[in-house]
């Protein structure tokens, strides 16, 4: 109960700070709509969930062991979410008809739970859950077990604030060249918080 309430103030300032997966729910429900975003928010909540899991139970040890394979996870999350910064860039101008969804691919929650992988931000986030929180004794497994599962319980609330948040974005992007800058925003953005994570 002592690590309890400082865990659960650690999860959800990690949950709702800005980060590429934030940023990526904002950008898909602005464009999409609050319930085609709602399997998103779940494939990543839940993949960051089972980060924390398996980080806990045996892979944080490993990872430990060989840093070079750290930096390669970085740097190999930070190419691929460039790229996906780039398709949001340089999606075709498109005005928001809030009664008609928006065309095009959408990561959906396989996708959202897969991001999780190379999402850098989540990697430091379960690193430091276990190493602060998870303790040495021999309830470690049971504890982790629980900290995967509340970690999932508050990032859904949070991460559904930032879909919210894209919703009302969207009804200031009704205009083609709009949603143009609103994307290449998002974008920019998207680029500096998956930089920022890994340098931090």
């Amino acid at each position: 109960m002592q690590t309890f309430l400082p865990f659960v103030l650690f999860a959800f300032v990690a949950s709702i700070t800005p980060g590429p997966t934030n940023i990526l729910v904002l950008t898909h429900s602005s464009r999409h709509g609050l319930l085609r975003t709602l399997p998103i928010v779940l494939g990543a909540c839940a993949g960051a969930a089972l980060l924390v899991l398996l980080v806990g139970t045996g892979l944080g040890d490993a990872l430990a062991r060989h840093p070079y394979v750290q930096t390669l996870m970085g740097w190999t999350g930070i190419a691929w979410l460039t790229w996906l910064a780039w398709q949001i860039f340089s999606a075709p101008a498109e005005a928001i008809e809030p009664e008609k969804a928006a065309a095009g691919p959408q990561l959906g929650l396989w996708g959202a739970a897969g991001l999780q992988l190379v999402n850098p931000k989540t990697w430091m986030m379960a690193l430091a859950v276990i190493s602060v929180f998870a303790g040495t004794d021999a309830d470690r497994t049971l504890r982790v077990m629980g900290m995967s599962l509340a970690f999932f319980m508050i990032s859904i609330p949070c991460m559904s604030a930032w879909a919210w948040l894209g919703v009302g974005a969207a009804k200031f992007c009704r205009s083609a060249q709009s949603m143009k800058r609103f994307n290449q925003g998002m974008a920019l953005l998207l680029v500096v918080s998956a930089g920022l994570t890994w340098v931090v």
